[in-house]
């Protein structure tokens, strides 16, 4: 692959995509340096696709004093006035209304309707009878009303009488009937709710004032910045702003409150950009496509509705499901059968929601899985590498950015043996590193950069032309020091077992045709790495599935290990970063768990797809799980599966009834004759039922009806956030 052009510190080609053609303004309160975006590709297939953003408004010609009462809101502030208040970790929060409590010893409703009905039914066939009967042709009214009025002969005095008659017979009617079928608990269940409703929506409709009206930047008015807060307030009625714009104007505020010298730089650039205001280095304000549904005041993207199942909580049932980074900051496990629905209905949606909150400053995502998986198009991401794909603009750095050799060696040796360094001396790969570092560190100091693919497979085959180069340079350079370490190198290699000779097997991996024009380090080549977790990037890293499987985990490992080390070794840590590896197969170790660990302490996360938990060496599957805070489990699971999600999940205290039947004898001689009818016509004796409630200790989802009663579409999802607020496993309807 071609070298020309030019490169920022990362290894971006700035000359490889066009800058965006506004200019950025002279002071932006989010410092980060300027980054290219990716030049337009064809996007991938995937799930259906939805506009962009809260749909924008047509220009109402309202000023900064507009209001809910004097003219429609526009779809933005209508979005931006939506309550959103605190509820437990993994629900949608926009719109949330909690349920009324739960009434353990309801009648059901199945029965409740039923029994109304019966009710209904009776009392209006009984009410039928009784007008024919009595109340249609004045019977019952001659004789129950006074003489004088029969004598009198007044039709009117008589049809008094009858409506009268008519009304205490209706109301008879209701109360008995109405009690025998219990209408007060339909009303109190089904129709007072309505009216509920219909209070609160006309409550939320209540105008706002602008000390606590969203849509007029309160805090920024009361911090002195009223020129801006007007600007902003008439973009979003003209509408003219959308969620992205308001989340990075929001992440820039958040800057200029804690360091105020930049108020007037921020003023200053809202007056005369707007809502275009803070952008983003890539001057991108939305995606191209959206394909869920998303919440950037929140930073939730929804993923489905909970079941009405009993086997969920009561609190959750038919509520919305939402990941956000405080949920993904404890990192995620999903697993499930191929075409399930992990990479459309779970990381598609996550990969789109990093993506926009990058645009609004808040994230830096990497998104990794095999080409053409549909994690999102071209023109969605900032940075796109293809490896082993000649038209890729960018290339990959096989060291991660590093200048350090016992760095490189570390993350190098994880990414060529990690998934077999259980079999190895040590059960680690300790020793695989230090060979490297024995041969990267001589090679740095020789050479001023570390070796390419065909350079370093030379060197660990113990290939004497490549040693004796090396010697030379590093004698010409007076590095007596690494000489040593180069002979230590090739003293062990003559050793019996000695791990050379199986880094060489797994880097001649990558030393293949496909792969020449990738992991190149000689001349003004600077690969992407992955050092750039300090900025809002969008990165997508298609790996070569298909006809290099077995270097695609690897490369899929050595991207895990080299963030997990940049994402912890981050000087700002303001951003969340978060990696999104579709299909982690193979690609789990020891040493990737300590990372994903040290994570959460790091503002960083991961979210991780496997097809089966085989895919991970039997060890460390329950230390998996245990090493995430949210697990999800897709229709279609094994039982072997099932049952580690459920030790992990652990038990609860549920209610159990246990009835008992038994044959009632009768001793009447009537209620005799009356059993034995009844035997002869249902052929069941008559029985009494006993009933003992108790309280056992059960498995929240057992293994088995993890494996067969998660219907298709649905996943069990249990969440941890990071301040440690945990929600019980819920069946998710992921189509809902």
């Amino acid at each position: 692959m071609g070298t020309e052009g030019t490169h920022d510190s990362h290894g971006i080609r700035r000359d490889a995509i066009p800058h965006p053609t506004p200019p950025p303004p002279p002071a932006r309160p989010p410092a980060v340096p300027p980054l290219p975006n990716q030049a337009p590709r064809p996007g991938q297939g995937g799930p259906p696709a939805m506009p962009p953003g809260p749909p924008p408004a047509e220009p109402s010609g309202q000023g900064v004093g507009a209001s809910a009462a004097g003219s429609a809101e526009s779809p933005f502030v209508h979005w931006l006035r939506t309550p959103r208040p605190s509820v437990a970790p993994g629900v949608w929060v926009s719109g949330y209304r909690p349920k009324p409590p739960e009434a353990p010893d309801q009648v059901p409703a199945s029965r409740l309707l039923g029994g109304a009905a019966l009710a209904l039914v009776v009392a209006y066939l009984l009410g039928k009878i009784i007008w024919k009967l009595y109340l249609d042709d004045y019977w019952l009214v001659l004789v129950l009303t006074p003489e004088s009025w029969q004598d009198s002969g007044s039709k009117v005095a008589l049809g008094l009488a009858q409506r009268v008659y008519i009304v205490l017979y209706v109301a008879l009617v209701a109360a008995v009937f109405g009690r025998a079928g219990n209408w007060a608990e339909v009303f109190r269940r089904y129709v007072l709710p309505i009216f509920r409703q219909a209070g609160q929506g006309g409550a939320s409709r209540t105008p706002l004032t602008p000390e606590t009206d969203p849509a007029q930047w309160p805090e920024m008015r009361a911090f002195g910045a009223g020129g801006a807060a007007d600007r902003l307030a008439a973009e979003a009625w003209a509408g003219r702003m959308n969620d992205v714009d308001h989340s990075r104007i929001e992440r820039a505020w958040q800057s200029v409150r804690a360091q105020p010298g930049r108020l007037a730089a921020f003023t200053d650039t809202v007056l005369r950009h707007g809502a275009a205001a803070c952008a983003h280095p890539s001057g991108a304000r939305d995606l191209p496509v959206r394909t869920a549904q998303h919440d950037l005041l929140a930073q939730q993207v929804r993923i489905g509705l909970a079941s009405e199942d009993p086997r969920n909580p009561y609190a959750h049932r038919g509520v919305s499901l939402a990941l956000d980074p405080g949920v993904l900051g404890t990192s995620l496990l999903a697993v499930g059968p191929p075409g399930a629905g992990k990479t459309g209905r779970l990381v598609r949606p996550v990969v789109e929601s990093l993506c926009l909150q990058a645009l609004a400053g808040r994230v830096a995502v990497v998104a990794v899985g095999p080409a053409g998986a549909g994690i999102g198009p071209d023109d969605a991401f900032d940075v796109v590498v293809k490896i082993g794909r000649p038209e890729s603009a960018y290339d990959l750095d096989l060291y991660g950015g590093t200048s350090d050799p016992d760095e490189a060696a570390g993350v190098l040796a994880e990414a060529l043996i990690g998934d077999m360094a259980h079999t190895l001396p040590g059960g680690d790969s300790r020793r695989a590193a230090t060979a490297l570092a024995q041969l990267l560190g001589p090679f740095q100091a020789a050479h001023a950069r570390f070796p390419s693919v065909p350079e370093l497979r030379e060197l660990l085959d113990g290939s004497k032309t490549a040693i004796e180069a090396l010697r030379a340079a590093l004698d010409a350079a007076g590095q007596s020091a690494h000489a040593r370490e180069v002979d230590a190198r090739v003293r062990q290699s003559t050793a019996a077992g000695d791990v050379g000779a199986l880094l060489a097997d797994r880097i001649a991996l990558l030393d293949r045709p496909a792969f020449a024009d990738f992991f190149a380090t000689a001349g003004d080549r600077r690969p992407f790495s992955l050092r750039a977790l300090e900025h809002p990037l969008r990165v997508r890293i298609d790996l070569p599935e298909r006809g290099h499987a077995e270097a695609s985990r690897m490369l899929a490992r050595l991207v895990l290990a080299q963030f997990t080390e940049s994402a912890v070794g981050r000087a700002d840590r303001s951003l969340f970063a978060c990696l999104v590896l579709d299909d982690a197969s193979h690609t789990v170790t020891q040493e990737a768990l300590r990372g994903i660990q040290r994570l959460r302490a790091a503002n960083a996360g991961t979210v991780l797809t496997l097809r089966t938990l085989d895919d991970v060496p039997e060890g460390l599957r329950s230390a998996l799980l245990g090493a995430v805070g949210c697990r999800m489990a897709y229709a279609g699971v094994t039982t072997w599966d099932g049952a580690r999600f459920a030790e992990v999940w652990g038990k609860a205290w549920v209610e159990t009834r246990d009835v008992t039947d038994r044959e009632f004898i009768a001793e009447a001689p009537m209620t005799k004759v009356l059993h034995f009818i009844r035997k002869a016509v249902t052929g069941k004796a008559a029985t009494l039922q006993s009933v003992t409630v108790r309280k056992v200790e059960r498995e929240r989802w057992s293994a088995s009806e993890l494996a067969h009663s998660v219907p298709p579409g649905h996943a069990v999802l249990s969440v941890t956030s990071v301040r440690g607020d945990a929600a019980p496993p819920v069946l998710v309807d992921l189509r809902g």
